[in-house]
């Protein structure tokens, strides 16, 4: 059924590719990847294949792929993306051998993959279970490692329906889960080699505050005053947060959109009052004049929230918050909209009361008077979101120790 389904996928992408750009994207670059392989492979070397799904998984699997390469540089790296998202923006990450796409998981592309490359071990970053390839990697006795996954008792694996896909989670060597419950949930369908060490994006929030850039603009227009950053916002973020700061010009407000085009930056500019710039447009003595700095490019984010003192996470009103961690590890409280209860990451932080869900206008307002009025809550509370993030690092070291290299 499952190879059926995927024959019937890869007929759906082939069609979809005539009129959608990253889809094509995506079709041209799975077709690709035995060329890419062909031309960049040593013969002679031995391959430790990381597999992500995207731009996400690979800042997941990043400190791994750094540290191995550094504790045991007899290895050769290969990354493979399932994603333009990821691909598109990693293909030329020089800390892997090889990077390209994982040609979609066919019985005949799996074995044709695993015969080229041979990989002498795997790791699959949190999501992803390729039956086929799995399989093939099982039958060869390839070790096969799942890294910082995380499991909920809704996912297919544990529902009746879902018990015989389940088994493709017996080809995995061992898994490295983010909390108790996905081992709890494991151990239920009869698989026991799991060790709890956490989830690897707060060793790279770390890596990535530590490698952060100054930014002179920046700097000249905080000019010593109260900073808000909004990360990663959409419009009815936007609606949210920027009235407020229409009326309290004691503070200055950083807006990093989520969405970097014309329309939706000229849709914040006039809904904010005040002399707003654009970062690529503007000039430190400019923007020190101005009330809003609006960031129209990409990259600057995760450097931008060391200039703030609270911390806006956007996509809370739409499909999902976006990275939290960005912003807490800079230890200034992080808010958010109300679709969050997925984000393991975002529950914990409110949980340590370093972060903070608001459902409307009213909502948001009261918890500014709070960071306000209140003496001392705004600082304790960025203390308690910075804790919260250095005292779950650590899951590299934890997961490269316990792997026979």
């Amino acid at each position: 059924m499952y190879n059926v389904a995927i024959y019937f996928y890869l007929l759906g992408v082939a069609v979809v590719s005539l009129f959608d750009k990253k889809v094509k994207k995506m079709w041209r670059g799975e077709r690709d990847a035995f060329r890419v392989l062909r031309e960049k492979m040593d013969p002679h070397a031995r391959y430790v294949w990381f597999h992500a799904a995207s731009l996400g998984e690979f800042e997941q699997g990043r400190p791994m792929m750094e540290r191995l390469r550094q504790l045991h540089p007899e290895y050769k790296i290969l990354l493979t993306f399932f994603s333009p998202s990821g691909y598109e923006v990693r293909k030329d990450y020089e800390g892997a051998d090889i990077v390209c796409y994982l040609p979609l998981d066919t019985i005949t592309n799996a074995r044709r993959f695993l015969r080229t490359i041979r990989p002498v071990m795997a790791f699959f970053i949190k999501y992803e279970f390729w039956y086929n390839y799995l399989h093939i990697l099982r039958h060869r006795g390839v070790p096969v490692y799942s890294v910082s996954s995380i499991f909920r008792p809704d996912q297919i694996f544990f529902r009746w329906y879902g018990r015989q896909y389940a088994n493709v989670l017996k080809c995995f060597t061992r898994f490295y889960v983010q909390n108790d419950i996905s081992k709890q949930l494991l151990g239920k369908i009869g698989i026991t080699d799991v060790a709890i060490t956490g989830d690897t994006r707060f060793d790279r929030v770390l890596q990535i505050k530590e490698q952060s850039k100054r930014l002179p603009i920046v700097e000249a227009f905080k000019q010593g005053r109260n900073v808000f950053v909004a990360g990663s916002s959409w419009a009815p973020d936007e609606d949210i947060f920027i009235p407020y700061f229409n009326e309290h010009r004691d503070w200055k407000l950083i807006v990093a959109p989520h969405v970097i085009g014309e329309d939706h930056l000229k849709q914040i500019l006039q809904k904010f009052e005040g002399k707003a710039v654009r970062y690529t447009q503007t000039t430190p003595e400019e923007a020190a004049q101005a009330d809003c700095l609006i960031i129209d490019c990409f990259g600057l984010l995760s450097s931008v929230y060391h200039y703030g003192e609270v911390a806006y996470v956007g996509g809370g009103f739409g499909v999902g918050i976006h990275n939290v961690l960005e912003a807490a590890v800079w230890d200034m409280p992080v808010v958010f909209g109300p679709n969050n209860k997925n984000f393991h990451e975002a529950q914990g932080i409110m949980e340590q009361e370093g972060g903070f869900e608001i459902a409307d206008a009213a909502g948001f307002r009261a918890l500014m008077a709070r960071f306000t009025g209140q003496p001392g809550y705004l600082e304790q509370a960025g203390s308690k979101a910075g804790a919260f993030v250095k005292s779950r690092a650590g899951a590299t070291d934890r997961i490269l120790s316990d792997v026979n290299l």
